[in-house]
């Protein structure tokens, strides 16, 4: 029975089908949900830490770019937090239970980590739709959320859109589990 589904999402333009996919399936089986957004570098859009130049006289970041820095994170953690609001809202609108927290961490690590801590029965995340030489290089959250998860994982595909830029092949051999 799935009374706990994690919802893991992001700020791409997925996380509105990954949300309403996960609290289609609350809806259906009278369950709870958790939204979580991990806080990392690696999700497009965060803040990158500046570069530091060979011309500074101490070593490290200078005052001025940390600042700037530290007010693109906040900025990000802010956006994020906005983002699990908005969605908590809908869910409590439509009658589901619902708490969401933002994480900072490695973010196939620290999901796995929360379904385990949470006792969650469903993680629902997406895809991107990596393949080949790229998922190599930049791993795939999703793929390691799969082989290390607690529980099941059902995992919501890209926008058409998107999928135009994967290959035929790796198109026919996208793994779904559920």
């Amino acid at each position: 029975m799935l009374k706990n589904i994690l919802v893991a999402l992001d700020r791409s333009e997925m996380g509105q089908q990954v949300f309403e996919q996960a609290l289609a399936l609350a809806t259906a089986t009278q369950g709870k949900l958790l939204l979580v957004h991990v806080l990392s570098s690696e999700e497009d859009g965060s803040p990158h830490i500046p570069m530091v130049s060979t011309y500074d006289y101490y070593p490290g970041l200078s005052g001025q770019s940390f600042e700037i820095y530290q007010k693109q994170w906040d900025r990000f953690k802010n956006e994020g937090m906005k983002m699990l609001q908005s969605f908590s809202a809908k869910a409590n609108t439509a009658d589901v239970p619902t708490e969401f927290t933002q994480i900072m961490g490695s973010p196939g690590r620290t999901i796995c980590k929360l379904a385990t801590t949470w006792n969650a029965d469903l993680i629902v995340m997406g895809h991107r739709g990596f393949a080949g030489i790229k998922e190599l290089f930049l791993g795939s959250v999703s793929n390691y959320v799969l082989h290390h998860a607690p529980c099941s994982v059902h995992i919501v595909h890209c926008p058409a859109k998107e999928q135009q830029t994967i290959t035929e092949d790796s198109h026919n051999n996208q793994v779904i589990g559920v």
